[in-house]
């Protein structure tokens, strides 16, 4: 298989939701899930797409899913994952519970592509985001070696990787935020 733009889209939905209560990824917002969303937001820039989650709901969405390959070790398992299944040197990661992602911040992603950095990540509001980052596939390994030592947390993982940080403006801000609680959530409604 010949890929244009050799990146894959990877949507990590494999968390326990403890926060919200429920599978973050099938809330629904403005009549889609938060999944259909990212996807909208994500295909016009990646070749194919998969979902990484234990749910078989998300099969329902029609692209590959896959369960996490190393269990219960938070989203740095996730990122592994994606980029063990994925066929591609550029993975465009993004959580599922980012339901006002666009495409036009994700494009800030892949302008970098060609960048010598293995991961490059946005930051908004002085926040690093890992979890919007275009990931080369190398990092598996990096990941893979994180994991086995038991060590869960993606934000120390990215510190034996050569990072980029896009800082996005002002403007494009809320389109980051993270819907992690019902507070969260019932805020987004209001704001609808």
């Amino acid at each position: 298989m010949k890929f244009k733009n050799n990146i894959t889209g990877i949507i990590l939905a494999g968390g326990k939701s403890s926060r919200m209560g429920t599978e973050k990824g099938l809330i629904i917002y403005k009549n889609k899930p938060f999944v259909e969303h990212i996807i909208e937001a994500m295909s016009p820039l990646v070749d194919n797409i998969i979902i990484i989650s234990n749910n078989k709901a998300y099969e329902s969405f029609g692209f590959k899913c896959y369960e996490d390959l190393i269990k219960n070790t938070g989203p740095l398992a996730g990122i592994y994952t994606g980029l063990r299944y994925s066929k591609t040197n550029n993975n465009l990661i993004v959580s599922c519970d980012i339901p006002l992602i666009k495409t036009v911040v994700l494009q800030k992603l892949i302008d970098q592509k060609n960048d010598a950095s293995e991961v490059i990540q946005l930051q908004s509001q002085g926040k690093n985001m890992p979890l919007i980052a275009l990931y080369k596939k190398s990092c598996e390994v990096i990941f893979m070696e994180e994991l086995h030592q038991n060590q869960k947390k993606v934000q120390k993982a990215l510190k034996k990787c050569n990072v980029k940080t896009v800082i996005i403006d002002g403007s494009l801000e809320q389109v980051t935020a993270n819907i992690n609680t019902p507070e969260d959530l019932e805020l987004l409604n209001f704001n609808l």
